[in-house]
């Protein structure tokens, strides 16, 4: 997990939260001092009273994205194909329940539109989240657990592609047309088999 010595108190991290939520639902240009007050029940003004202005905020919605976030990091003592299972799958329940949490993350449009401190934290999360699958692909690698016939960093796409996909769709506007969302625990499976060893060498 990215290490933060910040200091927050339950109100700034609620305020977040509501963020979070109308950046999920509306978009991050929805993000306003007055529809903040009106998502937390409160006056324009109060969100002031924990933060001095609008980057601010958002520099606390990306600190909150990355402790949401990284409490989905699974055991390192787990076998590596354990270890990536449940990280796909947290990670996926996350951000299904935190749709600005994936707005965030895998949207270059919403990166842009964030303050550097924010922009900043964001991507820390991001590499980490890659380096920590590489590692999972190069370790499962090395012990047979998946196919060697193909480099860890080019199978890495797929799993990281697959990860975006299911963030994509869960993470759509309340106003988009209907989508089929697909099951992670599917996904996954159909994932696993694609990192299995091939039963048969290729002609």
């Amino acid at each position: 997990m990215i290490a933060s010595n910040r200091q927050t108190t339950a109100k700034r991290t609620e305020i977040a939260d509501a963020a979070l939520r109308i950046i999920g639902e509306r978009g991050i240009t929805a993000l306003t001092m007055a529809s903040l007050a009106t998502e937390l029940g409160l006056s324009p003004g109060a969100p002031f009273r924990h933060f001095a202005s609008r980057d601010e905020i958002l520099e606390e919605v990306a600190h909150r994205v990355v402790e949401l976030i990284g409490a989905a990091f699974p055991d390192p003592a787990l076998p590596p194909i354990e270890r990536l299972s449940q990280l796909f799958l947290a990670r996926t329940e996350v951000l299904g329940r935190n749709t600005g949490c994936g707005r965030l993350i895998f949207s270059d449009q919403f990166a842009k539109a964030l303050p550097e401190k924010a922009a900043t934290t964001i991507r820390g999360l991001v590499r980490q989240t890659r380096a920590y699958l590489l590692a999972i692909l190069k370790e499962a690698s090395e012990a047979g657990a998946i196919r060697t016939d193909v480099a860890p960093e080019d199978l890495l796409v797929p799993v990281i592609g697959t990860l975006q996909h299911l963030t994509f769709l869960t993470s759509r506007p309340a106003e988009a047309p209907p989508q089929r969302r697909p099951d992670p625990k599917r996904a996954l499976e159909t994932l696993l088999v694609l990192l299995s060893p091939p039963d048969k060498p290729r002609c």
